[in-house]
């Protein structure tokens, strides 16, 4: 059996991985990987400057979905694991330029403390109260799919969907609340709403079955119960790893595929000027790319993929002598409301979120600027995105911490431009249509981000589970 893969990042190469695993096994399959750019790993991308591991994108994966710690261990990399600093997990949001802490008891989006929440700074009174009067609301059937900001104003209000579900969903999205299918990223909060009403006595009553299977459950062996986990130098380690496991001739970078065939004998692919014909397709292109590919083999699935928006963001790393700066506040930074006109996104102090990483006496600020409201940053130049972090940190963090004076030691500047996708309102109702045209595509698989999960884990899960499908067809 022969297999094509369309694109190198981290979905296409756990494919590869799982095809190359089942060809060293003795399984008659052959695979061939293209990619257009000259490297591989998409997003995942890493850099050791001075000693300090900077991530150009993603810097972790969340630690209760396992299949990225368990690929990691597959290559060897159990013991480059390292968890989050949770110990010192403090996230502040911006308000009117200063930081005001999340307050405590917040799960996610839904205040479960009524003193910490009754605190903050946060929210106006008005806004408290409509909270604490959330526990009243009875359960409301499921009508079908809406915003998640149509679901958040309705339980806490307005305020809650600027303050809170915006600056949170944009950190993980790059996205835009009023856009973001609630069914689809936030479904527990969708289930909790129809069983009990009110989202807050929902949470709860999650929190104690959750307290109650810890009790009586071991700890995760990669993160110790921490959040995130990484790998000690780098994302980039696992592209590295995978990447060696492969047979370098099946590998084809730099080079783009300009179109392919469905035929009675299989799927043809023409890249590089040759046409190759394969019995099976996994396609781990972005969406749009995909759409535009499959669109002469079905012009309904690929405008249904072509469909699928997606945000662009850039990420800003610098680097400083922390004898050189005031005193940080404490945590692992800080998140920046769409309504304070800001151009940064969110901000991470990296070298607190995980040990190890950054050498002692330096400070590694890792700044998120774009997401869909401010593409126009894209076309400014680094030294200009540099200066927009620089100013904007002064204004947020006082000049006393960080003044105009102080140079950074280094400076790292990456756009990734439609890199994520956006499960807008109504996307599972889309991918259900998406399946059924793949399904009657013998040998067709569509995996990464723009499918059922947007993170390094769902990415590798899908990417496995597509090899290992097609492996089992052929048998």
């Amino acid at each position: 059996m022969r297999i094509a893969i369309i694109g190198g990042g981290i979905a296409g190469l756990a494919a590869a991985y799982e095809l190359e695993k089942a060809r060293r096994a003795g399984a008659a399959v052959e695979y061939t990987l293209f990619e257009e750019r000259p490297r591989l790993g998409g997003s995942l991308a890493s850099e050791v400057v001075g000693g300090a591991v900077l991530e150009r994108g993603p810097d972790s994966f969340l630690t209760e979905k396992p299949a990225a710690a368990e690929l990691c261990r597959e290559l060897g990399l159990g013991g480059e694991l390292i968890p989050s600093n949770d110990a010192a997990r403090k996230t502040y949001i911006v308000t009117r330029n200063r930081l005001v802490a999340l307050p405590d008891g917040l799960m996610f989006l839904v205040p479960t403390k009524l003193v910490p929440t009754a605190m903050t700074r946060l929210f106006s009174v008005r806004t408290k109260m409509r909270m604490a009067l959330e526990l009243l609301h009875p359960p409301r059937p499921n009508n079908g799919d809406e915003s998640v900001a149509a679901l958040v104003e309705r339980h806490f209000g307005r305020e809650a969907v600027d303050r809170l579900a915006d600056p949170l969903l944009s950190g993980i999205y790059g996205g835009d609340a009023t856009q973001l299918s609630a069914q689809t990223v936030l479904p527990r909060l969708v289930e909790m709403e129809t069983k009990y009403g009110s989202l807050t006595r929902g949470m709860l009553a999650a929190h104690r079955k959750m307290r109650a299977l810890a009790k009586t459950s071991s700890k995760t062996q990669n993160g110790g119960g921490a959040i995130f986990t990484a790998l000690r130098g780098g994302m980039g380690q696992l592209v590295d790893a995978i990447t060696a496991r492969l047979n370098a001739a099946s590998v084809c970078t730099a080079t783009p595929v300009s179109g392919i065939e469905k035929t009675a004998q299989g799927w043809n692919v023409q890249a590089g000027g040759v046409t190759e014909v394969f019995d099976a397709l996994i396609m781990a292109a972005s969406a749009w790319a995909a759409g535009a590919l499959l669109m002469p083999v079905d012009a309904v699935l690929g405008a249904e993929l072509s469909s699928i928006p997606y945000s662009s963001s850039i990420t800003v790393n610098l680097v400083y002598d922390e004898r050189k700066i005031g005193t940080l506040p404490e945590g692992f930074g800080f998140l920046v409301p769409a309504v304070e006109g800001r151009a940064m996104l969110a901000c991470t102090f990296a070298h607190r979120k995980f040990l190890g990483r950054t050498p002692p006496g330096k400070v590694v600020f890792r700044a998120f600027l774009g997401g869909m409201k401010r593409t126009d940053l894209l076309a400014e130049s680094d030294e200009a995105l540099v200066e927009v972090v620089r100013r904007e940190m002064r204004e947020i963090l006082g000049a006393k911490t960080i003044g105009a004076e102080i140079e950074p030691e280094f400076a790292q500047v990456t756009r990734w431009r439609r890199a994520m996708a956006q499960y807008a309102v109504g996307h599972k109702a889309l991918m259900q249509q998406v399946n059924a045209r793949v399904m009657v595509l013998p040998g067709l698989r569509l995996v990464g981000n723009a499918y059922d999960g947007i993170g390094v884990p769902d990415c590798i899960r899908l990417g496995r589970r597509a090899a290992r499908e097609l492996l089992a067809s052929s048998s």
